[in-house]
């Protein structure tokens, strides 16, 4: 099985469909529902990469980014974000955070798979 994968959002569509795209490409996929459970799982499994979504019930995607990037076990895993949030604003506050990359809802299937492959790349050479 390939790179493990942990998708981290709320929306079981979203889920069911970044499961699929990614289970298609041969990737191992994990996945949590809401942001505790995403910092759980995330900790427990050290995926190669996690896929967070930024509005989450309980602790949002941002809070759940900043505390794997500030503990050391989970740090130099990199983060996806993922959001209907398209400002500037957004953007930066994922960067201030440790996001490693930031992609606006609704996703275009092929470039989030070139982004993951590349996130992916880029973990691997670190």
């Amino acid at each position: 099985m390939g790179e493990k994968i942990l998708v981290v959002d709320d929306d079981p569509g979203v889920q069911r469909f970044l499961r699929h795209a990614l289970e298609n490409e041969g990737y191992q996929v994990l996945s949590a529902e809401n942001g505790l459970a995403g910092l759980l799982r995330a900790r427990e499994e050290r995926p190669d990469l996690t896929v967070l979504d930024v509005m989450l019930p309980g602790l949002d995607g941002l809070e759940v980014c900043h505390r794997l990037k500030a503990d050391e076990a989970t740090a130099r895993g990199p983060v996806l974000m993922l959001s209907a949030k398209q400002c500037e604003t957004d953007r930066d506050a994922g960067d201030r955070v440790g996001a490693d990359k930031y992609l606006v809802k609704p996703i275009d299937l092929e470039g989030f798979l070139e982004t993951v492959k590349e996130m992916l790349g880029a973990a691997v050479t670190a």
